[in-house]
């Protein structure tokens, strides 16, 4: 497709020379820097956001300046579940169009987390060889970084109760959403299922600004509904207004009068999916497992769409594509170990456990739960009591481990759910799940911190993806 030109900047009216050749100098100096800092902290198992961090302070610029200089601009994905798997299907949608994508992998979805990724690719003189980025932001740390780079796209997934110590009460986050979606300049895609995703469009639309920005809509077929309750039906049996302002049936599910969605999830199978879109169904294989993995390639789907644009699109290319995206790290990544399956399934609030309970059966597999309550996972673990565990009764569950291990028994023995060791020692607690399963393909329901640290581990005795 084609690409508007980009200018290069200039010296700033107003800016003497010797100022403007000083700052220039401290400016080819932080790279070099913040990459040195990078190099260390990997060597060292350092966090990969404190690069970012280093050349914040020496160049609080890097980011904004670097960033304004792609074509296609900035898409900001963000929400309360699946960002992570989202953004790599975006990326690889894309890529199999042609463009050049900068993300940030690494899954450090603050500011400095995203300054630290552009610190591993732009060459030393600052310049980043993209097209466009697409970048996973927490919902909070998404707010502060589009009051400093205007995404020109944005996809806003979900609102559930997530991390309640951080975000407080859940219209808290719909707000954060809203923020976002007021400074995107070009398309807005948003969740019709989701009330409080939905609704941010009224909001779209009030907005005292020259240009709105176009509001899409992914969505779901009415006999997939039932599988991806909002955070209010997981509670109660009343089902609230729709986006309209209409009601949505409590005993039939029957909607009425649901916005238009660009790209409709039509069927989920064993291993493959329907999409429908530009007025037609099209059926791919997938190697993503999860049925909320198949609805976000939905949502995927419409933001890549929206970012091609009206250039000439390769459909069967990007549907080919999107049926080739490989699960993100530790989001039902598969690994090998002692010659069986290992999957690894990231579990942070109440509607991602109840879906990856629902998404991977618990029968012939060996089971082990891993709940750390540091900061990226939340400290409050209370919404381990809205999830239902009655699909492990049978089996049972071989190991617990994490800092909140006997809060895990507890809440398993309130569902009749067996379990052996309790280990808080995540090191010790794998080796013991490994050796007691042998033979036996395993699972691992893990929290954010717990899948880091299991990956480390497993990255001794196995092949493990290395996450830059």
């Amino acid at each position: 497709m084609t690409l508007p030109a980009v200018t290069k900047p200039t010296r700033p009216v107003g800016v003497p020379c010797p100022d403007w050749d000083i700052l220039q100098s401290m400016l080819s100096f932080s790279v070099p820097l913040g990459k040195l800092v990078r190099t260390l902290s990997r060597l060292r198992g350092g966090g990969s956001a404190f690069p970012g961090l280093v050349v914040e302070k020496i160049d609080p610029g890097f980011m904004q300046r670097t960033l304004a200089s792609l074509p296609l601009g900035v898409a900001v994905v963000s929400g309360t579940n699946g960002k992570t798997t989202t953004t790599k299907m975006v990326v690889e949608l894309l890529e199999s169009q042609g463009l050049k994508v900068f993300t940030n992998r690494s899954g450090s979805n603050f500011t400095r987390g995203v300054a630290a990724s552009l610190l591993g690719d732009v060459d030393w003189r600052g310049k980043l060889d993209a097209d466009i980025a697409i970048l996973e932001l927490d919902e909070a740390h998404a707010v502060h970084f589009v009051n400093k780079v205007e995404p020109r796209f944005s996809l806003l997934l979900n609102v559930l109760r997530d991390q309640l110590d951080r975000f407080g009460e859940i219209d808290k986050t719909a707000r954060l959403l809203e923020h976002i979606a007021s400074k995107t300049t070009a398309t807005v895609v948003l969740n019709r299922e989701d009330p409080r995703v939905a609704r941010i469009a009224t909001a779209i639309n009030t907005l005292e600004a020259v240009h709105h920005p176009e509001v899409r809509y992914f969505g779901l077929d009415e006999s997939l509904r039932s599988t991806f309750p909002n955070d209010d039906e997981m509670r109660t049996t009343a089902i609230g207004p729709s986006p309209s302002g209409t009601s949505v049936a409590a005993e039939t599910g029957e909607d009425v009068d649901l916005p238009a969605a660009d790209v409709v999830l039509r069927r989920v199978g064993a291993q493959d999916a329907d999409f429908e879109f530009d007025g037609e169904t099209v059926t791919t294989s997938m190697k993503l497992r999860g049925v909320y993995n198949i609805f976000n390639a939905a949502a995927a789907l419409s933001l890549a769409r929206s970012i091609l644009g009206t250039g000439p699109v390769d459909t069967p290319k990007l549907v080919k594509a999107l049926g080739e995206v490989a699960p993100a790290f530790g989001r039902g990544e598969s690994l090998t170990v002692d010659g069986q399956p290992l999957e690894l399934v990231l579990v942070k609030n109440p509607s991602g456990f109840r879906l990856g309970l629902k998404s991977f059966p618990a029968g012939g597999y060996a089971t082990m739960i891993a709940i750390n309550d540091n900061y990226a996972d939340g400290r409050d673990m209370s919404w381990l009591w809205d999830v239902e565990f009655d699909s492990l009764r049978e089996d049972g569950v071989e190991v617990l481990t994490g800092v909140r291990a006997y809060d895990m028994a507890l809440r398993l023995q309130y569902d009749d759910v067996h379990f052996g060791v309790v280990e808080p020692d995540i090191t010790a607690a794998l080796r013991a799940f490994i050796d007691g399963s042998r033979g036996k393909p395993k699972r691992v329901f893990c929290t954010y911190t717990s899948m880091l640290a299991i990956r480390r581990e497993l990255a001794k005795i196995t092949i493990v993806e290395v996450v830059s």
